[in-house]
């Protein structure tokens, strides 16, 4: 059954424009739009909007310049995080690398980012945050106000050249030898969406949080996007022999894929298990009519991650978070004290970093 239209409310009038704001998942008009758009990624599609929203309980509302009985020609797409520990905040859009505004012109965007400006007092939210690919939000015509909140690196990979093209791009001893390890070591490979799948995931999934001393993302989240997103997911998982050693998600959005979290057991490192089920992704996505593979972002202090992607793709784009209104950056005293959690956190008991990652993310989208 097709969601109905629901009520939209106009705002406060700018420019030539109006403005309205409508809930994305029970208005059809927006799936129409996200199928459409150019700028259109995983993150902007009604399942990974509703994963949200079920996971996490957000609101998930957007703003457009197109009035309700009209054709949805543009829009930004916000959760409204409501928390308590970390303050009320509009972003777009949490667990997401990135969120394009769907729009074609500067003067659009302009527009739909001051309608969320103009929405923050209403919804009693502190601040707001968008994730665009390209653009400088903060330099649009007659500014924004907005600022640089966070930096990023966003690897991608052009699929386009054959298959021994790419492989030879690769970095010789990294990734190249590593595959060729994985071969001779006889590793399998299960791939699909099943239960069985997704508890060989987590398991690994949760070693390597607790390695990376970082709360586990809920089980539940991996639920919904599975059930959410049904085909357009990919559980990969490596095993040596019966043990899985490694395993990777991977999602599927038009001629786009995804990489959007992995793991492993480091015992088993030596057997280039991770790299191999990169590659094997690669090629799915390319056999598949995937056009690029997107690596996902990471944090320019991650060494480790960020050698790892570099020989994949060595010339990754620089990935900017914008924010109004402008806050600091963090003091080294607090960065000290998130070190410090960090250090206590390690030596927790399994299940009690599992309860910590339920209780915790909602709040830190």
């Amino acid at each position: 059954m097709v969601n109905a239209v629901v009520p939209i409310t106009a705002l406060q009038p700018v420019s030539r424009f109006c403005c309205y704001q409508f809930d994305p998942i029970q208005d059809p008009r927006w799936a129409t739009l996200v199928n459409a758009h150019p700028k259109a990624s995983v993150f902007h599609t009604m399942p990974w909007l509703r994963a949200l929203r079920s996971t996490y309980g957000y609101d998930i509302l957007a703003f457009t310049t197109s009035p309700p009985t009209g054709e949805l020609k543009n829009g930004i797409v916000f959760c409204h995080v409501d928390s308590w520990l970390t303050g009320h905040r509009l972003v777009s859009l949490p667990f997401s690398d990135h969120c394009e505004p769907l729009c074609d012109s500067s003067e659009e965007l302009k527009f739909l980012i001051l309608c969320g400006q103009s929405a923050l007092e209403q919804e009693k939210c502190k601040y707001l945050q968008v994730r665009p690919i390209h653009g400088n939000v903060g330099q649009t015509e007659g500014g924004t106000g907005c600022f640089p909140a966070a930096e990023y690196f966003l690897h991608t990979l052009d699929l386009r050249p054959d298959l021994d093209d790419l492989f030879r791009g690769f970095d010789k001893d990294s990734v190249q030898r590593r595959i060729q390890r994985a071969d001779r070591a006889e590793l399998s490979e299960k791939c699909g969406r099943s239960e069985e799948l997704l508890r060989d995931f987590y398991s690994l999934f949760l070693v390597t949080r607790r390695r990376q001393r970082v709360p586990p993302t809920p089980y539940l989240w991996f639920q919904n996007l599975v059930e959410e997103l049904g085909d357009a997911l990919e559980i990969r998982v490596a095993y040596m022999e019966e043990t899985p050693i490694a395993a990777i998600i991977t999602v599927r959005f038009r001629d786009v894929a995804y990489y959007k979290y992995g793991c492993s057991d480091t015992r088993f490192n030596k057997y280039g298990a991770t790299p191999w089920l990169f590659w094997k992704a690669m090629v799915s996505a390319k056999l598949g009519g995937a056009v690029d593979f997107d690596l996902g972002r990471t944090q320019l202090n991650n060494s480790g991650l960020l050698a790892f992607k570099n020989r994949w793709v060595p010339h990754p784009t620089r990935l900017l978070y914008w924010q109004y209104p402008y806050a600091p950056h963090r003091s080294t005293a607090g960065q000290w004290k998130s070190k410090l959690a960090a250090q206590c956190f390690s030596y927790l008991p399994q299940v009690v970093q599992t309860n910590i990652g339920k209780l915790l993310y909602k709040h830190v989208g």
